[in-house]
């Protein structure tokens, strides 16, 4: 099955509940988004606003963010949904599409959405840290340890409207809420799989 078919349906199907409470949310005041693709992401009272986004739980959420779409179906494909909505608090440094397409192929992603489970599981664990730290809070730790188990450094970027992350990752959008989590969305895939961008049958 081609990825095409993998992702299909991932932006905001079936659930239309931060589309109707846009605009309640946003005349309350949305979190402040610190980075470079801030300007492109959803805003105001457009579906999948960042106000629109702080009581849904972190795996709702990640269906509203545009650029998400890989790592939003990675989490489905691993069944890791109900782990994110039982975790109380927790940071999700989300790679965007263009940094997946960066790290794999996409004969890599298909092998890893629909029999590596236990690889996409483990790649997913090394991008969520435990607690909801904001961009603020990465920063001043200078070093988180993600649900993997890997001690990552962080340090301030971009004159502190980002950060560099395990030395290889900035964030492009941090500060994102969601009901018990910070999402902030980074240009690179950390952990240690291969790159496999522009082998097989043609890249992603």
């Amino acid at each position: 099955m081609g990825l095409s078919l993998t992702l299909a349906g991932t932006a905001c199907s079936g659930d239309a509940a931060p589309a109707r409470a846009a605009t309640d949310a946003a005349a309350a005041g949305a979190p402040t988004l610190h980075g470079r693709l801030c300007d492109a992401l959803p805003s105001g009272t457009d579906p999948g606003n960042p106000a629109a986004l702080t009581q849904e739980p972190p795996e709702k959420a990640l269906q509203w963010i545009p650029v998400l779409t890989m790592f939003e179906a990675a989490v489905r494909a691993a069944g890791m949904e109900s782990e994110l909505h039982r975790a109380s608090g927790v940071t999700i440094l989300a790679p965007s599409d263009d940094a997946f397409e960066l790290q794999f192929s996409e004969d890599n992603l298909d092998e890893l959405f629909i029999t590596g489970k236990d690889k996409l599981r483990g790649l997913l664990r090394e991008h969520l840290v435990a607690g909801s730290l904001s961009l603020s809070d990465l920063v001043a730790a200078g070093e988180v340890t993600t649900l993997a188990g890997t001690k990552i450094p962080v340090t301030e970027a971009g004159g502190g409207t980002s950060a560099r992350v395990a030395r290889k990752a900035d964030t492009v959008c941090a500060d994102y809420q969601a009901a018990g989590a910070r999402i902030h969305i980074i240009n690179r895939v950390l952990g240690k799989l291969p790159v496999t961008a522009g082998t097989g049958h043609k890249s992603h």
